[in-house]
């Protein structure tokens, strides 16, 4: 059974991943810091945003995969995998170390966090039924 919704918006996370990656790429070089952050703000923050992607995504797109082999609705596949999508996009604009709550990390977790509890849901109710 091929897995097109779950190759879709992982394709697209993956995208996301590797800019915020280039991000931290491109800053190091620039900053002549090879490993860590050299207690630079700027790196600390991008670091910060590629490590919640790679906290994130990977287990959500694990999820959503077992989910649809299960065989759960494209349409439901689609409203988690679209919600994460949008929620990682955002959460990169809300990381910043000068404020503890910006509204982009907050929406960005927030939609991160009910796919999560949504997609464990969906799994356990697959199992049980």
């Amino acid at each position: 059974m091929p897995l097109e919704i779950t190759a879709l918006y992982g394709s697209l996370l993956a995208l996301v991943g590797a800019v915020l990656a280039a991000l931290v790429g491109l800053q190091r070089p620039k900053l002549k810091v090879s490993l860590g952050d050299g207690g630079h703000q700027s790196l600390i923050e991008a670091n910060r945003r590629h490590m919640n992607w790679l906290e994130n995504v990977p287990l959500l797109v694990t999820l959503l995969a077992v989910m649809e082999l299960n065989g759960a609705s494209s349409t439901w596949l689609h409203v988690l995998g679209g919600t994460l999508l949008a929620g990682r996009l955002i959460h990169p604009f809300g990381i910043n170390a000068a404020w503890s709550f910006r509204v982009p990390r907050f929406v960005g977790s927030l939609a991160t966090q009910l796919v999560t509890f949504a997609s464990v849901g969906t799994l356990l109710w697959q199992y049980f039924t």
